[in-house]
């Protein structure tokens, strides 16, 4: 009888701790309820709300650091956190295709939507294949910081949607990151202007449309607009010609990618290799250090220096 009594509690813990984690699994993460829940996709928008929203908000990046951005696909737990926040905030269409999938089966109607590309200036794809159709928009539009302070604007005006008692110090948040930006677009444009160089080659996929086109640089990349296209025997040699005939001393790749195709160019070429972050998301490490997207373009520009030659 105490034997048969022991298997009963042992099975009733097991069944309780099954249904407790279960149970978590579908669980919302804990948000602050005394601030505005925000929810965003990829990591420019995080720190876009973290410097608008300041201590009034509660910001959560959805993408976990580490991963790669494309082909996320959210759990259950992400979908909870969604349907718990105020504002839920995503790039667009082009970049995050399953984002329509999260906003369609989301059940909490109270929640904000905002798609942070609404008034921003799309420039075409430079590569077309069966996933990437012509007519495809380059969705990388964080890159050029005209289309970030249009995407902080938006994020602005969600908080005061949420909360409009505290309108003027989302404004004045905003008017300052604003300006960050505007200093560092000017920067940009001073530094690279004097470069002996003025092609970028990257091996990797092709993301830096906008600033090429901003500061009139030449931008090749060995990849189209998806991480899963390969670049084929032809290209690589084509890439490697390009590098010898133009005499490239730099070739760029990208952050949380293999740098395989980079390495080959180098070892085929000579050229050396410098990283160039999209910034769609970043490393484990790097978030706990609690860097900002003004840090990674910062290290962009310090890399571009070098890599186009351009006078200090």
């Amino acid at each position: 009888m105490k034997k048969v009594f022991v298997i009963f509690v042992l099975a009733a813990v097991i069944f309780a701790v099954v249904v407790l984690a279960f149970k978590n699994r579908f669980a919302a993460p804990d948000m602050n309820p005394d601030k505005i829940r925000v929810v965003t996709t990829l990591f420019p928008l995080y720190d876009f709300a973290k410097n608008i929203g300041g201590g009034m908000a509660d910001v959560r990046l959805l993408l976990p650091p580490g991963v790669e951005s494309h082909h996320f696909e959210p759990s259950p737990n992400d979908m909870a956190a969604i349907n718990s926040a105020d504002i839920f905030v995503y790039t667009g269409k082009f970049m995050e295709p399953w984002a329509e999938d999260i906003i369609n089966g989301m059940s909490n109607a109270k929640t904000l939507i905002v798609d942070s590309s609404d008034g921003t200036v799309l420039i075409p794809s430079v590569f077309h294949d069966a996933d990437e159709p012509a007519g495809s928009f380059d969705p990388h539009i964080w890159l050029d910081f005209d289309n970030a302070r249009i995407m902080a604007r938006n994020i602005a005006a969600a908080f005061k949607n949420k909360d409009g008692a505290n309108s003027d110090f989302y404004d004045k948040n905003l008017s300052d990151y604003q300006n960050v930006l505007t200093l560092f677009d000017e920067k940009y444009r001073t530094a690279l202007a004097g470069c002996a160089a003025k092609e970028i080659i990257y091996g990797g996929h092709y993301a830096f449309g906008y600033p090429a086109k901003r500061y009139a640089l030449e931008y090749t990349a060995a990849q189209g607009l998806s991480p899963d296209s390969e670049p084929s025997a032809g290209d690589m040699v084509d890439l490697v010609k390009q590098i010898k005939d133009n005499n490239i001393k730099y070739i760029f790749y990208e952050e949380l990618a293999s740098p395989s195709i980079a390495e080959t160019l180098s070892r085929e070429t000579g050229a050396k290799m410098l990283l160039l972050s999209a910034a769609h998301n970043v490393s484990k490490s790097d978030f706990e250090s609690g860097i900002s997207f003004l840090a990674i373009m910062e290290n962009n520009l310090k890399n571009l220096k070098v890599g186009l030659e351009c006078d200090e």
